[in-house]
């Protein structure tokens, strides 16, 4: 038993060193293994149908990189322009807020006691002033990595070539795989990647269903609305709607905060675009995602918006596309082990 426990131990460990050393590689391959995991049922249908598992993968990953790239000619210079409108404005942005909040702060700091009434601005403006060196360094880091960044882009140009050759050699990897495993507790394993792979299953295809629902409904819903950068803001929204909450929570600050500067001091546009958000949410909870997900991933959300920032923290980007596979996962190894814990003595006794 020891031995077993210091064999896995070892092995789960070098996987994460693997995953932090390797993490501004990983992202297309992992791209790549998710649309093959999701896709692979078509493949299935396909084959059942008499086309080979090649020709079937190779059709259904060419017509998802077309609708792809169709999709980025289209979006991305309305997007690029909206970025660089958005980071044109941000000073602007910055310095209405300031103004706005100026008053404020300086009541409220002086309630506090923090310095005179007559000092508080310069306590403001050293405040302001730091800030902005944080910027400036947070710019300069961005920029020196701007070369990841092209090697990045370069590298989403595998993710095809690897979801095509998972998806042609699916049944003899995991042939493979179960080959690999020991033979003691094979039976085992299996059974609990049965179960990972049904709550997966469910929950990666439905997932991916509310985020273009939710992605659609916001980019809509905001440009009708009139919102500056409204396209923008919903889809990346939406985008994050995987994770629960995230994505409705980065909406609504980055929505109200672009409505309050467009529209101030008319509040009915700026409720409006709060109210996008708060719909969509609230129909994604009770109404899309119960049917299309339900509990499927038997964790709860907020495990899995911790699991999603602790992914990012310790693999980045990498770790964030791994943070809800992960968390479903582990999700199935709890209860087991719950459950072989609850059969033990350890927890019954000796006299139960």
């Amino acid at each position: 038993m020891r031995r077993d426990v210091v064999f896995w131990v070892v092995v789960l460990g070098g996987i994460a060193v693997l995953l932090h050393l390797l993490g501004d590689v990983l992202p297309p391959f992992v791209l790549g293994m998710a649309i093959a995991y999701v896709v692979d049922p078509l493949v299935v249908a396909l084959d059942r149908r008499g086309l080979s598992r090649a020709a079937a993968a190779g059709l259904l990953v060419g017509i998802a990189f077309a609708i792809g790239t169709a999709g980025l000619v289209l979006l991305v210079p309305v997007i690029v322009e909206q970025v660089m409108a958005l980071a044109a404005r941000v000073p602007d942005l910055v310095a209405t807020a300031y103004a706005a909040a100026l008053p404020t702060l300086t009541r409220t700091l002086a309630l506090l006691g923090v310095g005179a009434r007559t000092d508080l601005p310069q306590v403001l403006l050293g405040l302001a002033q730091r800030g902005e060196a944080l910027l400036a360094a947070w710019a300069t880091g961005l920029l020196g990595r701007g070369l990841a960044l092209v090697n990045f882009v370069a590298l989403l140009s595998v993710t095809p070539l690897v979801a095509f050759y998972l998806l042609r050699d699916w049944p003899r990897i995991l042939a493979q795989i179960d080959d690999a495993l020991p033979r003691d507790h094979a039976a085992t394993i299996r059974a609990q990647a049965r179960e990972a792979d049904r709550v997966l299953a469910g929950y990666a295809r439905g997932a991916a269903l509310v985020c273009a629902l939710l992605m659609a409904f916001y980019a809509v819903a905001l440009s009708l609305v009139g919102l500056d950068f409204g396209l923008t803001i919903g889809l990346v929204a939406g985008a994050l709607s995987f994770v629960p909450y995230l994505g409705a929570l980065v909406g609504l600050a980055s929505g109200v905060g672009v409505a309050l500067w467009q529209f101030w001091p008319s509040w009915g546009r700026v409720l409006a675009v709060a109210a996008i958000f708060l719909v969509g949410q609230l129909t994604s909870d009770y109404v899309i995602t119960p049917r299309v997900v339900g509990d499927r991933i038997g964790v709860h959300p907020l495990w899995v918006l911790f699991g999603f920032f602790a992914g990012g923290a310790l693999f980045g980007f990498t770790g964030m596309l791994l943070s809800v596979p992960a968390c479903a996962v582990l999700g199935v190894v709890a209860r087991f082990g719950i459950a072989r814990y609850k059969a033990s003595t350890i927890y019954r006794g000796t006299q139960g």
